[in-house]
């Protein structure tokens, strides 16, 4: 097996493995002494530790635990994903080099990567969002990194073969793709469409980002795998909604939270429209080049060229929001809640914010293909009744 020799670490023995790791000491600039180690992990899978040094630091992620580290040995789980995680983060990188942290070391049979550290002011999305603070990068950052990492790992950028070859590779991670599968959608209902459009993420959730006013790094992508590409954006436009939802738990006689609402919406619209013109972008730029998605004879015929690419985002509009849909549904109702939510200490104000995000996530999973545009669903919440 890959992950024989595991064990697990602690912060004494997380030393002693840095200092027996020569990738890892030139990272400190080989300045041992006096490193400073801190536990930090919030997951519900994994260890993560951050490794400070006078000259240098990192963190370290171990997926130490075979099971889900909330729930317990009832829920099993392959520290196999480690593998999956740091090939997703080098693949992404690769393709967004600016959004994703940049991995040093990846130790297989100790489940353990090494990548680099979101220095503070970098938070987790999701608390800066709880806060109220405003991100103005956020959509030109996140549509960067999912038009980017979506289009170069699909059919439209890569042969065929090339295409066949890393979908087989990644179905060694189909463990985790059905955690997903039945904690989104089996527990509610019956319903996925299992598509290998594009290396996804698979988790990219508020959670999954760490951010300043000018930097945006997308982490933890360890439920990676060759999916359907509005998994992803819908994920991250279906977690901004659910922000929005949370914010009139979050007012108070100082502020009400209206114009930082407005805030959000405006970015779930920017992160779709931007998102959409740099895909089609890249297509562009792109149509004569290996991809094999479509015939040559479409991308020779202007109008059909166009039409081909209107359907598509379309489609890919329709797809995202019925699993951002999903994703809202099982955050509020399945077994993992969201800190936007529990945060709200008053529970009749909860209940309220709870409702209102659940009833709107029901009509958009259900009624998502009579809308055209993300503005239109922009409007729909903006109308929603109090």
């Amino acid at each position: 097996m890959a992950t024989e020799g595991f064990r697990a670490l602690d912060e004494k023995s997380l030393i002693e493995y840095v200092k027996a790791t020569p990738s890892l000491c030139s990272k400190l600039g080989n300045q041992l002494d006096d490193l400073q180690i801190k536990e930090v992990g919030d997951g519900n899978l994994n260890f993560v530790y951050i490794v400070i040094g006078s000259a240098g630091s990192f963190v370290i992620k171990q997926q130490a635990l075979p099971y889900i580290r909330c729930i317990g040995e009832s829920w099993p789980m392959t520290k196999e994903r480690a593998y999956f995680e740091a090939l997703t983060l080098k693949e992404h990188g690769r393709w967004c080099p600016d959004r994703v942290p940049e991995v040093y070391h990846f130790d297989r049979a100790m489940a353990l990567i090494a990548m680099r550290y979101l220095e503070p002011p970098h938070i987790v999305l999701r608390k800066g969002l709880i806060a109220g603070v405003e991100y103005p990068l956020l959509a030109e950052h996140m549509s960067e990194y999912m038009s980017k990492t979506l289009f170069c790992t699909s059919l439209l950028y890569h042969s065929t073969t090339v295409h066949r070859l890393a979908v087989a590779e990644f179905c060694g991670n189909l463990e985790l793709c059905k955690h997903t599968e039945q904690v989104v959608f089996s527990d509610p209902y019956k319903e996925f469409c299992e598509r290998a459009q594009a290396l996804i993420h698979g988790d990219l959730h508020t959670g999954s980002v760490m951010v300043t006013c000018d930097s945006t790094q997308v982490i933890d992508p360890e439920f990676a795998v060759y999916g359907p590409m509005g998994f992803d954006i819908g994920a991250f436009i279906g977690n901004l909604i659910l922000a929005f939802f949370s914010q009139d738990g979050h007012a108070d006689p100082v502020n009400d939270r209206k114009a930082y609402k407005q805030w959000i919406l405006r970015t779930i619209e920017d992160t779709w429209n931007l998102f959409q013109k740099k895909f089609t972008t890249l297509w562009d730029e792109h149509k004569d080049g290996s991809g094999e998605a479509y015939l040559s004879a479409i991308y020779n015929n202007p109008e059909l060229f166009l039409l081909a690419k209107r359907k598509y985002m379309k489609d890919l509009l329709h797809d995202s929001l019925g699993f951002g849909s999903a994703k809202m549904i099982r955050r509020i109702v399945g077994v993992a809640h969201v800190e936007d939510f529990e945060s709200i200490h008053d529970a009749s104000k909860r209940a309220y914010c709870e409702r209102r995000a659940l009833e709107f996530a029901k009509m958009l999973l259900k009624e998502r293909r009579r809308f055209q545009t993300i503005n239109e669903v922009v409007i729909a919440i903006q109308d929603l009744p109090s």
